[in-house]
């Protein structure tokens, strides 16, 4: 049974907490009472409520996929996070803390980010709320994500490459979190998912939570009764929270998240923290961590620079661990799979990271009931990923043609 007893002081179960240096223990702390006041504060809820609706473009569509639905012979609907402002579901944490930081008189915004949105988001932000940006990102994804590093500088943000460790996101995250130490006095920093030390996995998952609120009121609406299945991709984990929470209570309501597979069964090989993770400490949190006996993080892999993350938010191992919440693997050639499936039958081209959602698509539609209902999250838009798409099937972009 899934009480909220069992969420307490930054703990979900035993995943979650705070192992953070001493310097930012005052800060954390001031950040933990302030979003506790702000969380009920019905002027701060306003004011982020228009943000959501004029500048982001909520609520998002529930979009009927009738050709899918027609495929798999299963009732199928889409979330439509990919036509929020900028792309993605990341702006709606990116606004909410964005307001947060400067409700405590915070000039100086970091963030990290590996597909690029949390990025984009963040910025956009940023510019709108009139503060300081510096966003860290692995150079290994600003190759694979360049359009977004462009976006990103043409809103005014710092972009610093990270060019240690594997070049992706944890050494992004890593950087910022030097960042941070040095810079408390001024600096905020936007974690981009539902991970880190208390209290941003919690923070991040309400920001997010809009998503499920707006996903169970128009599916009650339009089909008189909640869906057999909600489906999302899982890096960190900010858009599944996002969608699970609002459902985590209504036990007949199915809650599945889908992880990195990569390209094989080995530790290195993917990003799969449920298949090939186990308990420990990695950036300010406990949660699964893909690490080998003696604790050393492992490098990952994803076709998917937004799932390239070692460890998951700590309220999904959580979700896991009480047996509420089931995750699987998509591998990478599952995920162009899915990203090819979306493209073509429905006409909207989705971001790789939730292509692994679409990836297992027809597996989880054969176990539903013929009158089955799933909701996928389209955490985000394809576009960022495109370049990417034709690299790894050898389309050169330059003149069409396949090399």
């Amino acid at each position: 049974m899934i009480t909220t007893q069992h969420i307490r002081d930054g703990y979900f179960g035993s995943f979650g907490g705070r192992f953070v240096p001493e310097t930012l223990v005052p800060v954390l702390d001031e950040l933990t009472h302030a979003y506790k006041q702000l969380r009920d504060d019905g002027d701060f809820q306003a004011e982020y409520a228009a943000l959501l609706r004029d500048f982001v473009g909520r609520p998002t569509p529930l979009t009927h996929a009738q050709e899918l639905s027609r495929r798999f012979g299963r009732a199928i609907w889409l979330k439509r996070e990919d036509l929020c402002h900028t792309g993605a579901h990341k702006i709606n944490n990116a606004l909410g803390q964005g307001l947060l930081a400067r409700k405590l008189g915070k000039t100086r915004i970091i963030a990290e980010t590996g597909a690029g949105q949390h990025g984009v988001a963040t910025a956009s932000a940023c510019a709108l709320l009139g503060l300081e940006c510096v966003i860290y990102m692995g150079v290994e994804d600003m190759r694979r994500q360049l359009p977004n590093v462009y976006r990103m500088r043409l809103l005014g943000a710092d972009v610093r490459g990270v060019d240690s460790g594997s070049k992706t996101l944890k050494d992004a995250v890593n950087e910022a979190l030097r960042d941070w130490v040095a810079s408390v006095a001024d600096t905020h920093y936007i974690i981009g998912s539902a991970l880190g030390p208390h209290p941003f996995p919690s923070m991040v998952r309400d920001f997010q939570s809009v998503i499920g609120q707006e996903t169970r009121e128009e599916i009650v609406r339009r089909c008189g009764r909640l869906p057999d299945a909600l489906l999302a991709c899982v890096g960190g984990g900010s858009n599944a929270i996002g969608m699970f929470a609002p459902f985590v209570h209504d036990s007949q309501v199915r809650l599945i998240g889908v992880e990195a597979g990569g390209n094989g069964e080995a530790l290195g090989q993917h990003a799969a923290r449920f298949a090939g993770g186990t308990p420990g400490v990695f950036q300010g949190m406990s949660s699964l961590v893909l690490q080998n006996e003696d604790g050393q993080v492992l490098g990952t892999h994803s076709i998917s620079a937004g799932l390239d993350y070692a460890a998951v938010g700590p309220e999904h191992a959580w979700l896991q661990e009480q047996g509420r919440a089931e995750y699987r693997r998509a591998s990478d050639q599952q995920a162009l799979a899915g990203f090819h499936l979306l493209s073509e039958a429905e006409g909207i081209i989705p971001a790789l990271e939730t292509s692994h959602a679409f990836g297992v698509l027809p597996e989880v539609a054969a176990e539903l009931p013929s009158n089955g209902l799933v909701v996928i999250n389209v955490s985000g838009r394809g576009d960022k990923d495109l370049a990417e798409v034709a690299r790894l099937e050898g389309v050169d972009m330059g003149n069409g043609e396949v090399s």
